[in-house]
């Protein structure tokens, strides 16, 4: 007889598993960092084993793809922390005024746009993680054409919800591509 596992033990083996590691009491810095570094993680971890399928638009009739959220999430990342919080004049990396979805339109099935998609998110995730640790507070602000004034504390839950909102696209995508499941 075989026991039935939940589907948040079908992707990784529990044993393997370093998410939602981080602190459920405490300050609020270390809670929201951890909540977004596992959403990080499971983005990660939602593409991994996959090369060129990361391009596969799998959701018909959705254009969304695995690379595609990589090259968005990039953006999101450079946007808020760059731009937003610590005031650099930067453009995004994929999107752009001309053509706003060509973080998902341009995430095709080529080695070179695969590798820098993961180096820019990483690059921008890294140097999100930098400004987090070296801000004086969560009340560092920041001016939006969007929301206007944002503190880093709304940026922080802002991209936790990002992350949520995306991962679960990228659950059906996966899923569609060769069946893995999980959470």
């Amino acid at each position: 007889m075989t026991t039935q596992q939940s589907r948040a033990e079908l992707f990784v083996d529990p044993e393997q598993d370093n998410r939602f590691t981080g602190p459920a009491t405490g300050d609020e810095r270390p809670m929201l960092a951890g909540f977004l570094a596992d959403h990080r993680a499971t983005l990660e971890l939602k593409c991994s084993g996959l090369d060129a399928e990361l391009a596969r638009r799998s959701v018909e009739p959705s254009t969304l793809s695995l690379l595609g959220l990589v090259r968005h999430l990039a953006d999101v990342e450079r946007r808020w922390f760059r731009k937003v919080l610590a005031g650099q004049d930067v453009d995004p990396l994929f999107a752009s005024a001309d053509e706003p979805d060509r973080a998902f339109d341009g995430a095709v099935d080529d080695p070179a746009v695969v590798a820098a998609a993961w180096k820019a998110w990483r690059d921008e995730v890294a140097f999100a993680e930098r400004f987090v640790a070296d801000a004086p507070d969560l009340d560092v602000e920041g001016d939006d054409v969007w929301r206007g004034k944002v503190s880093l504390r709304w940026v922080l839950i802002h991209m936790v919800e990002e992350y949520a909102r995306h991962n679960g696209h990228a659950d059906l995508l996966r899923e569609r591509i060769d069946g893995a499941i999980g959470i």
